[in-house]
C-alpha cells in the first residue's frame, strides 16, 4: 500500500504538470479551430476583392464605369456585357501580345525545368571534380539582381542580333531561372534513397535511363513547384520584356502598358486584357497548388 501509495504520490505532480499543458492545447486548438477558417476565409475573399472588381469592370461599358463603381452591378445587373472582350479580339496589338506571351512562357519555363533537372541530378549524385565547388558558385548567383545585367546584356544581344527578339527573352529568363532551379532541384533529388539508384544501376540503367526512369518520376513535386515559380515569373514579368522587346515582340504586360500611355481612356481594353493576363497564371497556381507547396518544403529543407 506505501509503495502504491508513493507511485501514486508521485503521480501527482506530473498530473500537475500536465494539467497545466491542456490549457495551452486547449487555446491552440480553439485558434486552430473553426475561427480561425472564418478569418482565413475572409482574408481570402479580401485578397479577391481586387481580381472580382477587375472582372466586373472588364464586363462593364465605358458609360457605367464613368458613371459608378463596379460594385453597382450588384443592383443592376443588366450593366454585364462581353462587348468589351469584343473589342479586345479586335485590338491586334493585344491579341498578338498574348501570343507572343506564350511564345516567351513555355519555352524559357521548360527550358529552365529541363536544364535545372539535369544539372540538378549531376550535382547530386554524379562525381566529378570540383562538383561542390561548382554547386557553390551557381547557387551564389541567386544574389545576383536582374538589374544589373539588363544593359550589359541588351549590348551583348545587340552586338550578336538577338535584341529586340522573342528569342532573346527567353535566353535572359532562362539563364537567371537556372541558378534557383539547379539550387531547388539537387536538394529534392540530394533525398532519393541511394539503394534505389544503386539497384536501378544493378540492373543495368544508364545514367540517362535512370534519370528519366526514376529520377524524374520521383522528382514530380519539386518539377512542379520549379515549374510554377518560373512560369508566374516570366509571364507577370514587365522589365525584361520593356527593356529586349520592341514592336512586334511585346508581351501582354508591356502592351497593357502602351495602351495606358497613349489611350488614357481606353479602359473597354484595358479591363478585360488585364483580367485575362491575370487569371492565366492564377489558374496555373491554383492547378498545382498542392505540388507546389509539397515540392518546396522537400526542396528547400535537406
Amino acid at each position: 500500500m506505501t509503495a502504491t501509495a508513493g507511485r501514486i504520490g508521485k503521480a501527482d505532480p506530473a498530473g500537475a504538470v500536465k494539467t497545466g499543458q491542456p490549457v495551452a492545447s486547449r487555446i491552440t486548438e480553439r485558434l486552430g479551430g473553426g475561427l480561425v477558417r472564418v478569418v482565413l476565409v475572409l482574408v481570402g475573399l479580401f485578397w479577391l476583392v481586387p481580381t472580382i472588381g477587375l472582372l466586373v469592370s472588364s464586363l462593364r461599358s465605358p458609360q457605367d464605369m464613368s458613371a459608378g463603381g463596379w460594385w453597382t452591378v450588384f443592383t443592376e445587373p443588366s450593366q454585364l456585357t462581353v462587348d468589351s472582350y469584343q473589342k479586345l479580339l479586335e485590338n491586334p496589338d493585344i491579341t498578338n501580345s498574348l501570343v507572343n506571351t506564350v511564345l516567351i512562357t513555355v519555352p524559357a519555363t521548360v527550358l529552365v525545368v529541363v536544364i535545372g533537372a539535369l544539372a540538378g541530378y549531376a550535382f547530386a549524385w554524379m562525381e566529378f571534380p570540383g562538383r561542390d565547388w561548382w554547386f557553390l558558385g551557381v547557387v551564389s548567383l541567386l544574389v545576383v539582381p536582374v538589374q544589373v545585367a539588363l544593359i550589359p546584356i541588351a549590348e551583348l544581344f545587340g552586338n550578336i542580333g538577338l535584341f529586340g527578339t522573342i528569342f532573346g527573352v527567353i535566353l535572359f529568363h532562362t539563364g537567371f531561372g537556372l541558378p534557383f532551379a539547379v539550387f531547388l532541384l539537387r536538394n529534392f533529388f540530394a533525398e532519393i534513397p541511394r539503394e534505389l539508384l544503386e539497384a536501378a544501376r544493378l540492373d543495368g540503367a544508364g545514367e540517362l535511363r535512370l534519370f528519366a526512369r526514376v529520377v524524374m518520376p520521383l522528382g514530380g513535386p519539386a518539377i512542379a513547384s520549379l515549374g510554377i515559380f518560373q512560369f508566374l515569373w516570366v509571364w507577370n514579368d514587365m522589365l525584361v520584356a520593356l527593356v529586349f522587346t520592341k514592336s512586334g515582340t511585346q508581351p501582354i504586360t508591356v502592351a497593357l502598358q502602351t495602351q495606358v500611355r497613349q489611350f488614357g481612356n481606353n479602359i473597354d481594353v484595358l479591363a478585360p486584357g488585364a483580367f485575362i493576363s491575370m487569371v492565366i497564371p492564377l489558374a496555373v497556381f491554383f492547378a498545382f497548388q498542392r505540388q507546389f507547396v509539397s515540392g518546396v518544403m522537400a526542396g528547400a529543407v535537406k
